[in-house]
């Protein structure tokens, strides 16, 4: 059974779990500048400036190596605490690839699912170029966060910001259509994420790459001097993601 510190009155955290450590002030000091200056100054999330302003949102930070069983108890921390409606574990020793991490989290969400989760998982990676074929291959370059990084949306508020029509699969049965002129008139959109992944394309092309990447850029650079100043220049932590020339 993993030991447990007190974090705040209202909520506890499992050992190796942190928001107050050197490395845990400093890796979500660098997530909220991603938060802040990419995120919701490009407007990439409907609801990310508007659940941070009001108390929201929340980083906890795993120094160790990936453990999932900790990793589901970092998530029960999150989910205790009422308040949060957007939390973010943030993985600053984490070595794995974007598609190794992804992996990872994919079965982390399976097995968060079978215990009835409260949150929507989706994995965040350093690691991710500028793909503009089409708004899906985007999606990662949009969540390319200072550190590997799982994003975890609680399910309640989630389904607060959608349309009853929004958790389907997007068919429709020919047989309940009685007017086809109106249909094509006024066709169903698509579900709230596809039109998410829309606009950030659109606001992407809109603004282009460079700009973006000249603050993830500015960011990685932020990122490895404060790892250095706490981890010491030779911690493997500090060179993980090199900061992109542009």
């Amino acid at each position: 059974m993993r030991a447990i510190r007190e974090s705040s009155p209202t909520v506890d955290l499992p050992e190796g779990v942190s928001d107050s450590s050197p490395l845990a002030r400093e890796a979500m000091r660098v997530y909220r500048r991603y938060e802040q200056e990419v995120v919701e100054t490009f407007t990439l999330c409907p609801w990310a400036e508007r659940s941070r302003r009001e108390g929201h949102t929340r980083q906890l930070v795993l120094e160790g190596p990936l453990d999932a069983d900790l990793v589901l108890a970092a998530i029960d921390a999150l989910t205790a605490d009422a308040r949060v409606e957007v939390g973010f574990l943030l993985f600053p020793c984490c070595t794995l690839p974007r598609v190794e991490f992804e992996r990872f989290v994919s079965t982390l969400r399976d097995r968060d699912q079978q215990r009835g989760a409260a949150f929507a998982a989706a994995a965040f990676h350093p690691d991710a170029p500028a793909d503009l074929t089409d708004a899906y291959r985007l999606v990662p370059f949009i969540r390319r966060s200072p550190d590997p990084t799982i994003q975890l949306i609680r399910r309640s508020a989630l389904e607060a910001v959608r349309r009853p029509s929004d958790g389907g699969t997007g068919y429709i049965d020919p047989t309940s259509i009685t007017d086809l002129v109106e249909f094509f008139k006024n066709p169903p959109k698509p579900p709230l994420h596809e039109r998410v992944a829309q606009a950030n394309l659109e606001q992407i092309e809109r603004v282009g790459v460079a700009p973006v990447e000249r603050v993830l850029g500015d960011i990685r650079a932020d990122r490895a001097r404060a790892y250095a100043a706490v981890l010491g220049e030779g911690h493997p932590a500090v060179s993980l993601w090199p900061a992109p020339v542009v």
